[in-house]
């Protein structure tokens, strides 16, 4: 009799009759408004851009108009690569005379130098020793009049581009924001505790090489205690700090400050761990350095990076203003800050950093995350335990039936998730396996479809089977409905404990999905609404709006980054598989609470299987023309194409390959595109299939992206020679000789040929490299041979003399022991294309981008 008067109790409190279906597309319409109205509107939003008519009114402020021109100008010198005019000349004269406006507007509190370095050296970058020569920097330092101090704040740009491309988003547009935050603060009264450092450096993409010079070599460089990198792997939209540190987290604590920031610890962890396939000066200044700073880049509009699209007519002046209000506010503040004095005092832990759709930031360290994770999950799990608690006494259920139904709820979670991760891979394995990847790449609004909504049907469907088998039990729907929620937060507990203990920094956006829960759950159960089923799923959703405000704007913000990023990142990598992984997190992160709501409505089912419907309409949609990825001129395919010589020697000077071919470099998964036009110049071949048999497969590999893509790279065998702009590469053996060490031969080498040019060295089973005059690190690490040298130079254009030290064994002492092979590139030169090459990069579609180059290729045995 007790126990009926308990289960009347519950009745009394639980709400008889379910809402009707059609309130479930206002449900849906609602998260959806949230989305386009606060997420999207706050990403695209961008500051007023200030002209020169409001200098006048605002005379201490950056002025967009006037980075905008200076860009312009910059723009129009065209592709800026390392060795050309354009490069080592015109861009250095040009930023010389931008400087030199300066310091005619300067006020009389500041004093500003110049100098123009020129830099050799070299570095292992990756799997290749980056060697370079005669490469300049631009370098302004900005100090007050009789300043003292030897601590300065680094702040640097690129002003070189890639091959083919003006280059205005990567980086010209930073490099302009440089120049008139630099106007800004010279023409001021100060204050300027700490000298700034302005580097506009000449050689980032060959990679990172004038960097790695002025931060080994120059005079200043000692002097640098802090950094801001600025860089680019788009055009427009606003600037993301992508990377703190390492160590010093005072330099969140101005970075807070800057009126429009953008940064999170989980676009920090992501690079750091190579998924983002890119790389910055910011590594060489933190690792050849030790400079502590802030890395930040353009993200948005990814599809013109490094292409002929990189223009500046696309670059908004809203974008430069953001960034410049930034930069100018950082400046001023870590170069006036107290802890410049001394910096190494600051050092500590690092820290965790995240905004909220640009409208502030939360920075805290490592040790805070630890507790504030620690605490969120007690309180998070000693509510779960008062509420079912609570539970068991409304409904007259023993403790133990209670846990035994949270159990299986939990159980249904788990299989909820496992099985929407499935099916969201198997679509993206599926339309992989098709040919069909990619289809969201210039129309992203496909991966709703595709991959998110999959993840919803799963986290509707299998809570609504099991609240149908259990619509008898004694416990109400509304407290079923509570267990089911409870289960999905003791999942994010359980990942942020786990992830907490890893010292994963990006264990926080867990910590913050529980959090916004826990604070619903206690509010209904000091409200006692958690008994009434609708009270308590207003209290859920409100408190859920925030999340998910936040866990769109990331994904969002992540989307922007990385579907670009898709298109270059190379024929053997899986892109469908890596958007769906966000999906599938992201969805989990936000839904997991929504998706109980749905629970309330009649047919249920129904409404859940829309999402399915919808799932199976995009995918139709996408193995159709309507999924095409690519758009002429706005989201391009891109190819790399050397028209190539190859000469490969033996032993007794006579050739055993004599030929020329195109070397074809396809950058993103559907390498199957252009399979047709292939076929009308010649059979292609896979180059890995050689590899066995030549050096570095006897090809003109560029970088050691070149070289790790050759699996998924092409020879296609042509009967045209190429066309060089130039005499080829010559390697000439100057001397050969016995070194006093038994066995020890010393080779004597001199080389010429145009700015960039590949070395690549392979000793016989026979011989070893002991020494040479080339930068040491392979050899002093006992790299397994053979070895890969990038080298370029850029104002100095001087042979390059080096010397390979061989230990031979006696037996082999008369035999050719060594095998040399020397890759030309010419990148930036005027070519004439023969006349098949011609038409054949004429043919490409004109959704495509191809980047093209005249190239040789030849290998010698000493």
């Amino acid at each position: 009799m007790g126990f009926k008067s308990k289960y009347h109790i519950d009745v009394d409190f639980e709400v008889p009759k379910k809402l009707n279906w059609y309130y479930a597309p206002i449900f849906t319409a609602f998260w959806l408004i949230i989305y386009l109205s606060v997420v999207i509107t706050q990403v695209g939003r961008l500051p007023t851009p200030l002209t020169r008519k409001d200098e006048a009114t605002y005379p201490d402020s950056y002025i967009a108009e006037r980075a905008e021109e200076i860009l312009i100008n910059l723009a129009r010198i065209g592709p800026k690569v390392v060795g050309s005019e354009a490069n080592e000349v015109r861009a250095v004269e040009f930023l010389v005379g931008e400087i030199n406006k300066v310091i005619e507007q300067m006020s009389d509190y500041f004093e500003l130098e110049i100098d123009v370095q020129e830099v050799s050296g070299a570095y292992v970058h990756w799997t290749m020793v980056n060697m370079y020569q005669g490469v300049q920097n631009v370098v302004a330092k900005l100090s007050a009049k009789n300043n003292t101090s030897s601590n300065y704040l680094l702040i640097n740009a690129h002003f070189d581009s890639a091959p083919g491309s003006p280059g205005a988003g990567d980086d010209g547009s930073m490099v302009s924001t440089m120049l008139e935050v630099l106007r800004v603060i010279a023409k001021s009264n100060g204050p300027l505790e700490h000298p700034i450092v302005f580097l506009f450096n000449g050689a980032e993409e060959n990679p990172l090489q004038a960097s790695h010079g002025f931060i080994t070599q120059h005079k200043w460089a000692t002097n640098c205690k802090a950094l801001i990198n600025l860089d680019a792997a788009g055009a427009g939209g606003r600037e993301m700090l992508f990377q703190s540190g390492p160590g010093n987290p005072w330099l969140m604590n101005y970075y807070r400050r800057v009126p429009h920031p953008s940064a999170n610890t989980l676009a920090e962890e992501l690079f750091q761990n190579n998924f983002i396939p890119s790389d910055t000066d910011f590594r060489i200044f933190r690792d050849y350095g030790g400079v502590p700073g802030l890395d930040m880049a353009y993200i948005t509009n990814g599809y013109v990076y490094h292409t002929e699209y990189d223009r500046f007519n696309i670059m908004p002046k809203g974008s430069l203003q953001n960034t410049g209000d930034n930069l100018l506010s950082l400046a001023r503040s870590i170069a006036n800050a107290p802890e410049m004095e001394n910096p190494t005092d600051y050092v500590s832990g690092k820290v965790i950093f995240y905004d909220f759709i640009g409208w502030f930031i939360l920075y805290y360290s490592l040790q805070t995350s630890i507790i504030v994770n620690s605490v969120v999950c007690v309180a998070a799990f000693s509510a779960i335990g008062v509420s079912l608690f609570f539970m068991s006494a409304r409904s007259g259920l023993s403790w133990l039936a209670i846990s035994r139904r949270y159990a299986l709820a939990f159980a249904v979670q788990i299989l909820s998730l496992s099985v929407g991760a499935l099916l969201v891979m198997g679509i993206a394995c599926f339309l992989d396996i098709v040919g069909c990847s990619m289809s969201w790449f210039s129309r992203t609004w496909l991966i709703s479809g595709l991959y998110f909504c999959p993840v919803f049907f799963c986290k509707g469907i299998f809570p609504a089977l099991f609240l149908e088998r259990t619509k008898k039990d004694p416990l109400s729907l509304g407290f079923r409905i509570q267990l089911i929620m409870h289960s999905h937060c003791l999942i994010l507990i359980l990942l942020t404990i786990i992830l907490t203990a890893l010292n994963v920094r990006s264990a926080f956006m867990c910590m913050l999905a529980v959090f916004f829960d826990i604070v619903a759950l206690i509010i209904n159960l000091i409200t006692k609404w958690h008994r009434r089923a609708y009270w308590f799923a207003i209290a859920v959703i409100i408190c859920q709006i925030l999340p998910f405000i936040y866990f769109t704007y990331i994904a969002h913000e992540l989307y922007t980054a990385m579907i670009p990023m898709m298109g270059r990142s190379g024929s053997n990598s899986y892109p469908d598989v890596e958007i769906g992984a966000l999906a599938i997190f992201f969805s989990f992160m936000f839904a997991g609470f929504l998706m109980p709501l749905y629970m309330f409505f009649r047919k249920t089912r129904t409404i859940i299987f829309c999402f399915l419907a919808v799932t199976i309409l995009f995918i139709i949609l996408a193995v159709t023309p309507a999924g095409f990825p690519y758009t002429a001129k706005v989201a391009t395919q891109r190819y790399a194409l050397l028209h190539t010589n190859r000469v490969l020697y033996n032993a007794d000077g006579t050739t055993r390959v004599n030929d020329s071919g195109i070397y074809l470099y396809p950058q993103d998964r559907r390498i199957h595109e252009v399979d047709e036009l292939i076929k009308s110049i010649g059979v292609k071949s896979q180059v890995s299939d050689i590899c066995n048999d030549e050096l570095f497969c006897g090809m003109p590999f560029y970088n050691h992206r070149w070289q790790k893509a050759r699996e998924t790279s092409y020879w296609i065998p042509i009967d045209e020679k190429a066309n060089l702009p130039s005499e080829k590469p010559v390697l000439t053996l100057i001397s050969k000789s016995d070194l006093e060490t038994s066995n020890t031969q010393r080779y004597n080498f001199t080389l010429t040929g145009p700015d960039h040019m590949g070395i690549f060295i392979g000793p016989k089973a026979s011989a070893t490299i002991v020494n040479w005059s080339l930068n040491d690190t392979m050899l002093r690490d006992n790299w397994e041979p053979p070895f890969f040298i990038y080298y370029s130079y850029g104002k100095d254009s001087s042979a390059l003399d080096f010397f390979i030290d061989l230990e031979i064994t006696a037996d082999n002492s008369s035999t050719q022991n060594l095998e040399i092979g020397i890759a030309g590139h010419w990148v930036h030169q005027t070519q004439t294309r023969t006349d098949k090459y011609e038409k054949f990069i004429q043919s490409f579609p004109d959704y495509t981008f191809v980047s093209d180059w005249v190239a040789t290729y030849e290998s010698w045995l000493f």
